[in-house]
C-alpha cells in the first residue's frame, strides 16, 4: 500500500498539474536576452495571459533574433552511445539523489519522507525518516537533500504538515545515519498553494547552499510573486546555512540584493516558475536550471560562471514562459531567456533538470548537460560553448524520469519515480 500510494501521489510532483491546465502543443528551444536590468519587480494587474499557438521544432538562438535551427553536435555522441543499467529497484517515490564527500553511498530521497542509502545495488534501511513531519502527495513531501561539503551536516527541503517549505539541518554520523534529535529549522517559507514548491537544495562551488523556490503555485503566478524581490517565491536563494552569531543562517555579503530596499537579501536569482532540479557544472561552475513551464513550454536556463552563475539574473517568469510572452502586466525588461526550450506534446510536458557529465565511462558525453521530461520520459543531452548551445542529442527514454545525479565514481545516475528504480548511464 505504501508503494502504491507513493506512486499515485508522485504522479504530479513535477508535471505541476495539481491546479494547472497542461494542454499539448508543439514548439521551440532558445537562448534570448530580452533587456538589461537584473532587478525586475512586481507590478499589479489582472489581464489574462495569452496562449502561444506557434508550431516549430527545437531551435537555438542568441540575442534577440528569431529562433533558427540548432547547429549539429560537434561531438561523436549519438542515441546509441549509451545504455541504462538498473542499479536498485523497489524505491518508494524516489525524487532525488545526493552524494556525501568521502562516501560512495548513493543517498536517495523518497518523497514520502525517507532518505535511503544505496550501496552496491542494495537499498538499506532509512537513514532519515521525517514522514511524520510532512505533507505528502502531489507536489508536496520530502523533496531535496544536500550534504555540507566540509561539515558532518545535511540539509533537507520538505513541505511540513501545513504545506509550508522547511529547510532543516541534521547532524550526520560517520556511517551516514542522520541524528533525528539534531533537527534544526534553518528557514521556513509560507506556501500559498500546494504546488510549485521547488524543493532542490545544492551546495555550490563557493560552499554556500542554493535553494530552489517555486512561485508558490496555482497557475500563471496569480499573485505575481516570481519577479517581486520582496518575495522568496519564484527565486533561487543563496545562504550559508550553518548557525552563527545567534542567527539560524548567514546571508553572504555578495548576494545581489543585499542592501536593496524592500528586497529579501537571500535572493540569488529571480523569475523562475518551479525550478525542479538545478545544478552546477563541476568543471566550470556554470549554473543549469530545469524550470517547469505553465501549459505550453518547458525550458533549460544557463548562466555561465563568467556571467555570475545566476547572480542577480532574472529568468523571466511570469512575464515570459520560455521565450514567449505570458503575463502582460509583468515587464520582460532585464529577462534572460532559456538556452533551450521545447513545447508540450510529443517531447513531454514537465522538465526534470539534470547535470553536466564529466565521467570516464562515456567519453563522448563529457561536458554535456543531461536532463529529462517526466511526462514523455525523453532524456536529452545539450552541449554549450561559452553559453551558446551547439549540441542537442536524444538519449532514449526512462519512464517518469524525475532526477539525475553524479556518483562518487563520477558516473551519471537517473531516477524513475514511476518504476521506483535507480539507473546508471553506461556506454552502450
Amino acid at each position: 500500500m505504501r508503494r502504491l500510494t507513493a506512486l499515485c501521489a508522485a504522479a504530479c510532483v513535477l508535471a505541476a498539474c495539481a491546479s494547472d491546465s497542461n494542454d499539448g502543443s508543439t514548439g521551440t528551444a532558445a537562448q534570448v536576452t530580452f533587456a538589461t536590468s537584473p532587478t525586475a519587480t512586481e507590478t499589479t494587474g489582472s489581464e489574462a495571459p495569452g496562449t502561444d499557438t506557434s508550431d516549430t521544432t527545437g531551435v537555438a538562438t542568441t540575442g534577440t533574433e528569431s529562433p533558427s535551427t540548432a547547429p549539429a553536435s560537434t561531438a561523436p555522441l549519438t542515441t546509441e552511445s549509451i545504455s541504462y543499467t538498473s542499479i536498485a529497484t523497489g524505491l518508494s517515490a524516489p525524487v532525488g539523489l545526493a552524494l556525501r564527500a568521502g562516501d560512495d553511498t548513493l543517498f536517495v530521497v523518497e518523497q514520502d519522507g525517507h532518505v535511503v542509502p544505496v550501496r552496491d545495488g542494495a537499498v538499506g534501511a532509512p537513514v532519515l525518516d521525517v514522514s511524520g513531519e510532512i505533507a505528502f502527495g502531489g507536489e508536496q513531501g520530502l523533496l531535496g537533500l544536500a550534504f555540507h561539503p566540509t561539515k558532518p551536516l545535511a540539509y533537507v527541503d520538505y513541505t511540513d504538515s501545513s504545506g509550508n517549505t522547511v529547510i532543516a539541518e541534521f547532524a550526520v554520523a560517520a556511517d551516514g545515519t542522520f541524528d533525528a534529535a539534531s533537527e534544526r529549522h534553518v528557514l521556513e517559507i509560507d506556501q500559498p498553494y500546494a504546488n510549485h514548491n521547488g524543493g532542490n537544495v545544492v551546495f555550490g562551488p563557493d560552499g554556500y547552499l542554493y535553494i530552489g523556490m517555486g512561485d508558490g503555485g496555482a497557475s500563471f503566478d496569480p499573485e505575481r510573486r516570481a519577479l517581486n524581490v520582496a518575495e522568496w517565491l519564484g527565486k533561487i536563494l543563496r545562504i550559508d546555512p550553518v548557525a552563527a552569531n545567534g542567527q539560524p543562517y548567514t546571508v553572504p555579503a555578495d548576494n545581489p540584493f543585499v542592501g536593496v530596499a524592500g528586497a529579501h537579501p537571500e535572493i540569488w536569482s529571480v523569475g523562475v516558475r518551479n525550478p525542479w532540479r538545478f545544478s552546477f557544472d563541476s568543471a566550470t561552475g556554470d549554473l543549469w536550471i530545469g524550470d517547469v513551464g505553465q501549459n505550453e513550454w518547458e525550458e533549460v536556463d544557463l548562466s555561465t560562471a563568467a556571467a555570475g552563475a545566476g547572480r542577480g539574473v532574472n529568468f523571466g517568469w511570469s512575464a515570459m514562459e520560455g521565450t514567449h510572452r505570458r503575463n502582460d502586466d509583468q515587464s520582460p525588461a532585464g529577462a534572460t531567456g532559456p538556452i533551450y526550450e521545447y513545447p508540450h506534446g510529443d517531447d513531454g510536458c514537465s522538465i526534470s533538470g539534470g547535470v553536466v557529465y564529466h565521467g570516464n565511462a562515456i567519453p563522448s558525453l563529457d561536458g554535456w548537460y543531461v536532463f529529462g521530461d517526466y511526462c514523455s520520459g525523453h532524456v536529452t543531452a545539450l552541449h554549450a560553448t561559452n553559453g551558446v548551445l551547439d549540441g542537442n542529442v536524444p538519449l532514449g527514454v526512462v519512464s517518469n524520469v524525475v532526477s539525475f545525479g553524479i556518483g562518487a565514481d563520477g558516473e551519471l545516475y537517473v531516477l524513475s519515480v514511476g518504476e521506483g528504480t535507480l539507473y546508471r548511464v553506461d556506454a552502450a
